[in-house]
């Protein structure tokens, strides 16, 4: 496995959130009790009262704010501070326990008994629901080892079926629609039975949404529920709405009796409110989260690594497995190999930036290196970072990429023009590869990883 350990390090070398603005207003709240002696009544309120403010801030709902605080506050007052642990310290580590249980304790996986398994998708219009289906399609196919079928039960959009029918083609999974039939019921069976004649061990019924929680909708749903029996319910919702997902989650639960919630749209600048709020509100778990756009932008939800995130202590075991997943043993070796001759040229520069891309939404990933988020908080990172750098290595000859040496100043302006890109950046690009290459040199160094976190702002197209 050394090789997946120095791949590893290869990914962090070209990366640079969801809770930034929560974990910032927690952090600045949390140090109040540095330098002191002791946690006490005055000190620890006084702390607790800026951690309050910071969540209901970010749209946590105000009575799971103050349980959350109160809960605290009484596990804090009393405890001994041991001499090589601060005050602040030790509220950190409660305060990180408690966010980890009020976020559900530990992961809870979707079920898969059943044959097959029938999985009802739940929630209002443009929370994700109909991409969400497309993703775990794709996540049970390629993870689990699963045959998915999904179904088109949203008879009011004919754009719906189409979009389902564009994902399915997309991750390689058989799609069941009928437009010609307008009762979800019917077109629900009959894709459970077709599921049965073709060996579909899944079958997820996507369904109709709408723009706010009304009877209709409630009822269509719930006697879809009671006609087909399905194994698992989810609702989707969308974690930029805050305290209105809160909201809608209560009403779906308060009819449905849903499994798991499964949060959209955490790549975006949400408050993070709905994922502290949920789990208490309706005593159901978070089951994934989507993370992109991508299909591939699909993760379990762990509360004890979101709790991280939100504390500023990072993911590194989520990134490590996104990582992983892209893994190439064979690959590996041979970059190594080349590492070690010193001959990583352009051509691995690009294959490193490509295999990063996969892992998923560039934000994102920032935010689970410990210490990175908070020091890239106002940097203007997205997925087209790496664009100006893959048109320059495009504008390279072969053996320009080759022997990067050899890149000297009239390439460099013919370089230049043929990216589009200005000859700062070209010039900027060649040093990046350069202490690149040099990191890549230092990979047996205890010390690498702090050097290497120190390199990336030179990073073109990462602006602060």
């Amino acid at each position: 496995m050394y090789y997946f350990a120095e791949y590893h390090y290869l990914c962090l070398l070209f990366i640079y959130t969801m809770f930034d603005n929560l974990s910032d207003k927690l952090e600045r709240a949390l140090k109040t009790l540095k330098g002191q002696g002791k946690i006490t009544e005055i000190n620890v309120a006084e702390t607790l009262k800026e951690v309050r403010k910071a969540l209901l801030d970010a749209d946590v709902n105000y009575k799971v704010a103050k349980q959350f605080t109160d809960t605290v506050k009484e596990k804090a007052l009393g405890q001994n501070v041991l001499t090589a642990v601060s005050p602040s310290q030790l509220l950190v580590k409660i305060t990180h326990d408690e966010l980890t249980q009020l976020m559900g304790g530990q992961k809870e996986e979707i079920y898969l008994g059943g044959n097959p398994t029938v999985i009802l998708m739940s929630g209002l219009q443009g929370s994700g629901k109909t991409t969400f289906t497309g993703k775990l399609a794709h996540f049970l196919k390629t993870k689990k080892g699963k045959k998915p079928l999904l179904v088109a039960c949203d008879v009011y959009r004919p754009a719906a079926i189409d979009q389902l029918h564009v994902l399915g083609e997309q991750v390689g999974v058989d799609v069941f629609s009928n437009r010609e039939e307008k009762n979800p019921i019917k077109i629900a069976e009959a894709a459970i039975k077709q599921a049965k004649e073709n060996g579909n061990s899944v079958v997820l019924i996507d369904t109709a949404g709408r723009l706010a929680v009304d009877e209709q909708m409630m009822t269509e749903i719930a006697e879809l529920k009671e006609a087909i029996k399905p194994n698992e319910i989810l609702f989707v919702v969308d974690s930029m709405t805050g305290q209105d997902a809160v909201n809608t989650a209560k009403a779906f639960n308060d009819r449905l009796n849903f499994d798991g919630v499964i949060l959209t749209k955490l790549d975006g600048d949400t408050r993070g409110g709905a994922a502290l709020s949920i789990k208490s509100v309706v005593n159901k778990p978070i089951k994934f989260i989507g993370t992109g756009e991508k299909m591939e932008a699909l993760d379990i939800f762990y509360p004890e690594r979101m709790a991280d995130r939100i504390l500023g202590m990072g993911d590194v075991v989520s990134l490590v497995e996104r990582a992983q997943e892209q893994f190439n043993e064979e690959e590996a070796r041979k970059l190594s190999k080349k590492i070690a001759k010193n001959q990583f040229d352009f051509n691995d520069f690009l294959g490193q930036l490509q295999q990063i891309k996969k892992m998923g939404n560039i934000k994102d990933l920032v935010g689970m290196i410990p210490g990175v988020g908070k020091a890239m908080k106002d940097a203007e990172i997205n997925d087209d970072a790496f664009k100006g750098i893959e048109a320059i290595i495009g504008s390279m000859t072969p053996k320009e990429r080759t022997n990067p040496e050899i890149i000297n100043g009239s390439r460099r302006q013919r370089i230049a023009k043929g990216s589009g890109q200005g000859i700062q950046e070209v010039n900027k690009l060649l040093k990046q590869f350069e202490d690149t290459r040099k990191m890549m040199r230092m990979m047996g160094d205890k010390n690498a990883m702090s050097k290497l976190m120190k390199n990336m702002p030179n990073i073109p197209g990462m602006k602060f």
